[in-house]
């Protein structure tokens, strides 16, 4: 069962307060200005990145949408040579972390 749960992403992740991470993933946590929804945005590490012109380090640019809140969020994300993040920024919104978006999931969960 560990196989699968690996294969599929379902291995856990470790965080550090605003980003959490997986085999090939970043998570970063946003809030749209004017709205109360938090956003997860994966970032995949092999597929999602394009380096940059020094040839050393790399660069994402993403838009986030939610789907209460319809706001726009860009994100533009820096990564060093071995593909962590070395700087960011977003336009939008701001940076949250972790704690935030799992606390707006569980207020806004629907009741089973």
């Amino acid at each position: 069962m560990n196989f699968l749960k690996n294969l599929f992403g379902g291995g856990g992740s470790s965080s550090s307060g605003d980003t959490a991470y997986d085999r090939d993933g970043i998570y970063v946590y946003v809030q749209p200005n004017g709205c109360d929804e938090v956003i997860r945005v994966r970032v995949n590490r092999m597929n999602d990145l394009s380096e940059t012109d020094d040839g050393g380090t790399y660069f994402a640019h993403k838009v986030a949408r939610g789907v209460k809140c319809r706001q726009n969020v860009e994100l533009d994300l820096y990564f060093d040579g071995q593909r962590r993040i070395a700087d960011r920024s977003c336009t939008g919104g701001a940076f949250v972390e972790e704690k935030d978006y799992q606390a707006w999931v569980q207020t806004n969960q629907s009741p089973s």
